[in-house]
């Protein structure tokens, strides 16, 4: 018996966010994430780290309840400016979200770095984990992949104006549908999708679950200026990382492209939901999605039983 059995989610399954029980009716979740800026305006940076934080109490099935901003910056040579738009950035998201920036912690450090610790409410008996998928269920992703890849055309200055926006766009919509798809019974498992890609987390799930998975290829989202980006070989060096840590566990088609290996393990900052349901759930859980404003929502494949691996058709 557990030290703890109040803690119904720990790091047992490095599961998105850690959950304890407060009552038979609540939950707190509890998430923190910060990082290095990705973008060069301050503003973007701050919304587009607070939307990546928050991002882990919607994977829960939780609703944001409140954060506390985290925030490091070379004291002696940051423009005063820019820590003011950081921090904006952040309670421009958050107001978003409903929720307030109910205080933090700020140091002085050698590199810029902005993020979160987010906290919010779910159900006990509606803890979205990332180890509950069943065999059958179906593959719901949220957002189109391709944001590590639009970054690193940033950093080489060769990411279009509308290339720019549309990252952007992206990476700070709030990962609302959750607070939704907590409320379903026939949504069995879910997580986001960030710096592991898409193969990654969906091998955290394989694992936890112990189930494998299909995907189809061509029905998996690409944000339009990413594969077009992909395809002239700009990719993240998190990308050849992740693919030499988990290649083992994954069986891509021996003809296919470079580019589908590419984007199926690129890094997502603030990216979509990754939900395993029921296929009798399937055509309610991408309303939910399409309501919110969701259009890239697609069914990318399903889980079979098996070990732990995934195949790519």
């Amino acid at each position: 018996m557990s030290a703890f059995p109040d803690l119904l989610v720990g790091t047992e399954t490095s599961d998105d966010a850690a959950v304890y029980r407060l009552n038979d009716k609540q939950a707190v979740v509890a998430t923190t994430d910060f990082f290095l800026p990705i973008v060069d305006d301050p503003y973007d940076f701050g919304r587009i780290a607070a939307t990546n934080a928050i991002s882990d109490v919607y994977a829960m099935g939780g609703k944001p309840i409140f954060a506390l901003a985290l925030l490091g910056v070379p004291m002696k040579d940051f423009p005063r400016e820019a820590m003011q738009g950081i921090v904006a950035g952040g309670h421009a998201v958050c107001d978003v979200a409903g929720i307030p920036i109910a205080g933090g912690h700020s140091i002085d450090s050698p590199e810029p770095f902005y993020g979160l610790v987010a906290l919010g409410l779910v159900h006990p008996d509606r803890v979205k984990r990332n180890d509950r998928a069943r065999a059958g269920d179906v593959l719901i992703l949220g957002k189109g992949l391709g944001i590590g890849i639009m970054g690193a055309a940033l950093k080489k200055g060769e990411l279009p104006p509308n290339a720019y926006a549309q990252m952007l766009e992206t990476a700070t919509q709030l990962n609302t549908p959750g607070i939704t798809l907590a409320e379903i019974e026939g949504v069995h498992a879910m997580t986001d999708v960030t710096g592991f890609g898409l193969l990654g987390h969906l091998l955290g799930i394989c694992r936890g679950s112990m189930l494998g998975a299909e995907l189809r290829f061509e029905q998996i989202p690409i944000l339009s200026a990413a594969r077009h980006l992909v395809t002239q070989s700009f990719v993240t060096g998190a990308s050849e990382r992740n693919w030499a840590s988990y290649q083992g566990d994954v069986a891509i088609p021996a003809g296919a492209p470079d580019w589908h290996r590419n984007i199926l393990t690129d890094p997502q900052t603030s990216g979509g939901l990754l939900v395993a349901c029921d296929a009798a759930t399937a055509p309610e859980v991408l309303a939910v999605f399409r309501r919110e404003g969701f259009g890239h929502v697609a069914e990318i494949g399903r889980l079979v039983a098996g070990a732990p691996r995934i195949i790519v058709t």
